[in-house]
């Protein structure tokens, strides 16, 4: 029989040895995430509303919206091809990423000559 003492040691030791897999997880995640704010703005804020902001929408629409995308039931310009480019796997990752980013107004880039 275990020590009650034991189980809190293997506990502690079971989560240092997932810490790494977990950071590097999150790591994979936001480079997967990074790849759309060329056009929806840094952490999905974009600036002006257009193309939409990402950050704080709902999960589950973010995810469909992306599976439609993928599927050609929605229509779009890029969308469609970026979409098609992941698995469904990165597309949850990409829409759980998004919505827990807090949302926000972008800042406005600098004018020339300022």
């Amino acid at each position: 029989m275990y020590s009650i003492h034991a189980i809190p040691a293997v506990a502690l030791a079971l989560a240092c040895a997932a810490a790494p897999a977990i950071a590097q997880d999150a790591g994979q995640t936001r480079s997967l995430a990074a790849t759309c704010t060329t056009c929806h703005g840094t952490d999905g804020i974009s600036v002006g509303g257009v193309p939409p902001s990402l950050a704080g929408q709902s999960r589950d629409y973010l995810l469909q919206q992306l599976k439609d995308y993928k599927s050609g039931k929605r229509a779009g310009t890029i969308m469609p091809q970026h979409a098609k480019g992941y698995t469904d796997e990165q597309l949850e990752r990409i829409a759980g990423y998004f919505a827990a980013v807090k949302p926000g107004t972008a800042p406005s880039a600098p004018r020339a000559g300022n």
